[in-house]
């Protein structure tokens, strides 16, 4: 394979383009963005220093997706506009055939470049909304973020011409899943003056094949950021402990109430929030094993949606485990559950119901969901008074939460499922004593279950009692038969207990949907 090599117009060292689509390079001395032309090597500027993220993959990796063997030889990381970053690495194939994997928040997505046929190009993006369903590729995909980022920082061999600073238009879609369990993914691309498409779908590591490469493409590349940085409050001296300062935006001060924006480890006060005392079950830094994982909780946040004149809160635990990733625990009205980010799938939240992983999913509200206080750390910029729309589809003990937000020039839908976990539960993953018991019923608290006992009793008796009634009649002629009513009072006697459990499990049902518009046991509801 033939190498092209320039001098970089910043330092004068060389800069060396291995793989023929390589349009960029980043110059490993001084961090210039070294764009090629054949002809003229153009300084494109220098670039940030990356924000250390706990990737699966880092230059030089190779793996494998199914039987061709890649490698990843560029990698460059944008500033989304609700805060924080995410990595796009890029990814030669034999023949130099590039693909693109995206990481965000623990999810991979892999997508490969498609062209835009003119007879069919593709909507302007000023007229696509969130949840428009678009044709492609023979696919039905739904739009779920519209947004503009910035192009922060890079490192490698880039495959387009990498401007430090320039933005990125784009809008991503998701699809249904394939054969292989993935979900269907593509990013219509608004940049660089015509309309690219990438088409991909969403994978786990282990689909990859990755392995880590033997070199090492800086210092320190390879290493993984310490579990936690110790600061002070700026406003009151109180002390802060950041638990994932490399992702870290906002921090809300146990102490005195200040608002927090954290710099790579130096805090600047934002505002100082309403002051609101919050009675959380659980504290901050608490540490506690789920599903096999250990998390600890890094933030609290305290959420409330107004309706027909009353306030209904809840709080909400922020989780945090390396290489893991975030997710929340969720208490409302002091029942519980665990809340994890469902990947690669668009739903509509004007649905009646929907359907997931062999449920059906019945709506049970839609609000506006108001942030009342935070404390801790958080990954995005987070502010008392941010509003998203959410709407909540439950199939106890699960439930599918969709929730629209925007911020500035980005617009985004995310959607997450609920498990429903007991307070014992709770108590026996976060070692904790005497968390208060529910009273009411959980929107997702799973219908005690009717033994299997108390049916095969019932079903006995019933059987006794209609041998009896016939063997009885049988010896009529020569006997007084006993009286009939008799054996219809205990049968309704010996059946007291199944429709008690009946009536009860109707209830249950009744109770857990009252607060709700959309209840099926309301009046004139089907």
């Amino acid at each position: 394979m033939k190498v092209r090599r320039a001098s970089c117009p910043g330092c004068g060292a060389p800069v060396e383009f291995r793989f023929g689509n390589s349009m960029v390079s980043v110059c490993e001395f001084c961090h210039t963005a070294v764009a090629r032309g054949d002809k003229d090597i153009e300084d494109y500027g220098k670039v940030s220093d990356l924000v250390e993220t706990d990737s699966v993959v880092q230059l030089g990796t190779s793996g494998s997706f199914r039987g061709k063997p890649f490698e990843v030889i560029g990698r460059v990381q944008y500033d989304h506009s609700a805060g924080g970053v995410w990595d796009e690495w890029y990814l030669r194939f034999p023949g130099d055939k590039m693909a693109w994997l995206a990481e965000a928040q623990g999810q991979l997505h892999l997508t490969f470049e498609r062209p835009v046929r003119k007879k069919s190009p593709l909507p302007a993006m000023e007229t696509l909304s969130l949840g428009d369903v678009i044709h492609f590729g023979g696919k039905d995909l739904t739009v779920a973020e519209i947004g503009v980022a910035k192009a922060r920082t890079a490192q490698g061999e880039i495959p387009w011409p990498f401007r430090p600073g320039d933005e990125h238009r784009y809008v991503d879609l998701h699809g249904a899943s394939d054969e292989d369990g993935g979900a269907w993914f593509a990013t219509f691309d608004y940049s660089r003056g015509d309309q690219t498409t990438y088409v991909g779908r969403t994978v786990t590591a282990d689909k990859l094949n990755l392995s880590t490469p033997d070199w090492q493409p800086d210092p320190g590349s390879g290493t993984i950021a310490v579990p936690s940085l110790h600061l002070n409050c700026p406003k009151c001296g109180g002390s802060l402990d950041l638990h994932a300062p490399k992702e870290t935006l906002r921090v809300g001060c146990q102490h005195c109430g200040a608002l927090l924006e954290n710099d790579d480890g130096r805090l600047q006060l934002l505002t100082m929030l309403e002051q609101r005392e919050m009675h959380t079950s659980l504290p901050l830094g608490v540490r506690g094993n789920i599903r096999g994982t250990e998390y600890i909780i890094i933030g609290i946040m305290a959420r409330f949606v107004r309706y027909a004149g009353s306030t209904y809160p809840w709080t909400e635990y922020l989780l945090y485990a390396p290489g893991v990733g975030f997710r929340w625990l969720v208490e409302n009205d002091r029942h519980w559950s665990f809340v994890e980010p469902v990947p690669g799938v668009a739903m509509n939240p004007m649905s009646r119901s929907l359907r997931y992983d062999g449920d059906s999913f019945r709506v049970y509200d839609r609000a506006t969901a108001i942030v009342r206080h935070v404390i801790g750390e958080f990954y995005w910029k987070v502010q008392q008074g941010d509003r998203v729309e959410t709407a909540d589809f439950i199939a106890p003990p699960r439930m599918l939460s969709i929730e629209d937000s925007g911020d500035g020039k980005t617009r985004e839908r995310v959607v997450s499922l609920g498990t429903y976990m007991t307070p014992a539960e709770i108590e026996s993953a976060f070692e904790v004593e005497n968390l208060t018991r529910p009273w009411g019923v959980g929107v997702i608290q799973p219908s005690p279950p009717i033994s299997i006992g108390v049916w095969s009793g019932w079903f006995f008796f019933l059987f006794y009692l209609l041998v009896m009634f016939v063997m009885n009649q049988r010896s009529a002629s020569a006997t007084p038969s006993a009286d009939g009513w008799l054996f219809f009072y205990a049968a309704i006697f010996v059946s007291a207990i199944p429709i008690g459990c009946i009536v009860f499990k109707y209830n249950f049902e009744v109770s857990r949907w009252k607060e709700s518009d959309f209840s099926p046991y309301a009046s004139g509801d089907s």
